[in-house]
């Protein structure tokens, strides 16, 4: 059948079984949203009230899915509202299409209204990005934007396209989408892999976001029982295997466990799957474990030895190598190794709060209030830290979180994908100050009648950047403490949400209950103390002996 290529660019996403996409209209990109329109029975289309939180939206439908998010905005501030998005998905390994607009081939490099070079711009936070000026090639080009998105390590892909090609009329057959397959390849370095594993006798398994994307969970539980090894996760692991797992130790990293840190210092061999060895994992990188062999098992072959070098690299997806090893790998019947650091990790405490309202306190009482399947979403800070290190996350996708980018104002954008693809109860932990850079999606999201429950962690200060003055700047808050006037329940109130207020431990799981009881969106205003830390800590550039666990007395 002949099409218009607008035409053309819906038909493709329904190609991909995609039912869902973000975004915002505007003068170049209306061809796409009147294709949307003749198809709104079977695409459902999302208004954002910006095209940043758009993006993010599409991001938390990925994450939560595993499907590819699709987020579409017109030229010039809209396509460049999406960037921090896109760089957002691209640090994570997410799943995303954006589709842009941009002026008709004839007016493109004259400086015309609202023209921005946005694959120019896009370069280096996307996997690859198009621009699209023959209409015969738009099909196809669409096709490799989802395939080259969601194949390998997932990432953004940007399509842009001009207005006159949207409107252009050729040629348009469906096609089923090119199947994705995982990649492993049986090699001497798998081989070596296991001959190092069977030699080791503390052995510790690092995982991380791939481990998700690869579906690696029960994989990951039968290696950790057969070789008796604990089990740290990153930020972006968190949920891969079990909190409940007796082989489960913690979080890794700057704001990990302190007996994770302690067991990685005395482990003999790492195996680091599916993860990149961040600065936020590996601190001080020359001095990371310098005792202990590593095996480092990534589907990127460029993070094979970027951060930290390995004794064995395998570049492979990680459910595939894992399933590949296990049948070669010798059972460890000696458990002295396993119960010394399960006994390290049952004598490690996080410390709480001595003020009137305890933020873990908080996250403990969301975790065992509610639907026990629910999706937590987070925006940046002290939050979600607290939230990374307290609450107990049994199942993939139900973390979703900035972790590569640390993107102040994701949180509120990504409640709304999340919930929306999952269909499931979704909370959201903010900060006061996170929450300004976003609340208004909460309009968004009443008007969808999404069940999310925002708690808003208010302190009146930049939580985190306070923390990091008062340890390393001398405690100059300089431009922290925020101190906006804003009553957060009126606020609420005023997007079409309910609000409430929390100020006492006692008051916890009543407020917290009765929120989650109240249909659409809620925000609960948690005044919590302006100087909380989140420890244990490990200060930038330095290694696990360097790691604090109490807050320091000042005079």
């Amino acid at each position: 059948m002949k099409l218009k290529g607008a035409q053309i660019i819906v038909k493709c996403i329904e190609e991909q079984g995609i039912d869902t996409v973000y975004g915002y209209p505007g003068g170049t990109i209306l061809d796409i949203f009147d294709a949307l329109y003749e198809e709104k029975d079977k695409l459902t289309q999302i208004l954002t009230c910006h095209e940043q939180g758009a993006s993010h939206a599409a991001d938390g439908y990925a994450r939560a899915t595993g499907k590819t998010g699709v987020v579409i905005a017109t030229s010039g501030p809209g396509a460049t509202n999406l960037v921090t998005g896109i760089a957002t998905a691209y640090m994570d390994s997410v799943p995303l299409v954006a589709i842009t607009g941009n002026v008709g081939t004839a007016f493109l490099g004259r400086d015309s209204f609202q023209e921005v070079d946005i694959t120019g711009v896009t370069i280096p936070i996307t996997k690859h990005n198009f621009m699209v000026k023959d209409v015969k090639e738009l099909a196809d080009t669409m096709r490799k934007a989802f395939f080259i998105a969601a194949t390998g390590r997932p990432g953004p892909v940007l399509v842009d396209i001009p207005k006159d090609v949207q409107q252009a009329v050729t040629d348009y057959e469906f096609t089923q989408p090119r199947p994705i397959k995982p990649y492993f390849a049986e090699n001497k370095y798998v081989a070596k892999a296991i001959d190092t594993i069977n030699a080791s006798s503390r052995p510790v398994l690092y995982i991380g976001g791939g481990c998700i994307l690869s579906n690696a969970s029960e994989a990951l539980i039968k290696l950790s029982e057969k070789i008796n090894a604990p089990v740290a996760s990153s930020v972006m692991g968190l949920g891969a295997f079990p909190s409940s797992h007796p082989n489960y130790l913690g979080m890794i990293g700057m704001h990990g466990k302190a007996n994770v840190a302690e067991t990685l210092q005395k482990a003999d061999l790492v195996i680091a799957i599916g993860t990149r060895f961040s600065d936020r994992v590996a601190g001080d990188r020359k001095n990371f474990c310098k005792q202990a062999k590593k095996i480092h098992i990534d589907i990127d072959l460029a993070e094979l030895g970027k951060n930290v070098g390995a004794d064995v690299a395998v570049m492979a997806d990680a459910r595939l190598a894992v399933e590949a090893m296990l049948p070669r790998i010798n059972a460890k019947e000696d458990g002295k190794w396993i119960t010394e650091c399960r006994e390290r990790r049952d004598a490690d405490f996080l410390l709480g709060s001595d003020g009137k309202l305890c933020p873990r306190r908080i996250i403990k009482a969301v975790e065992r209030l509610g639907s026990p399947d629910k999706i937590i979403t987070t925006d940046v800070g002290q939050h979600q830290m607290w939230v990374a290190q307290t609450y107990n996350f049994e199942k993939p996708r139900t973390m979703i979180t900035s972790g590569g980018l640390g993107t102040m104002g994701y949180g509120m954008g990504a409640a709304i994908g999340a919930c929306m693809g999952s269909g499931k109860q979704t909370v959201l932990f903010t900060g006061d100050g996170c929450f300004h850079m976003n609340f208004n999606e909460v309009v968004t999201a009443a008007k969808l009648g999404l069940d999310i429950t925002v708690l808003v962690f208010d302190n009146h200060t930049l939580g985190m950047v306070r923390q990091w003055q008062t340890l390393f700047y001398h405690r100059h808050y300089s431009s922290t403490d925020i101190d906006y006037p804003t009553d957060f329940v009126k606020l609420a109130e005023a997007l079409g949400a309910t609000g409430f207020k929390l100020e006492r431990n006692e008051d916890i799981d009543d407020v917290i209950s009765r929120a989650f009881a109240t249909k659409g969106v809620k925000v609960i205003d948690c005044a919590i103390d302006k100087d909380e830390f989140v420890l244990p800590m490990i200060p930038a550039g330095k290694d696990l002996s360097d790691i604090l666990t109490q807050k320091p007395i000042f005079n």
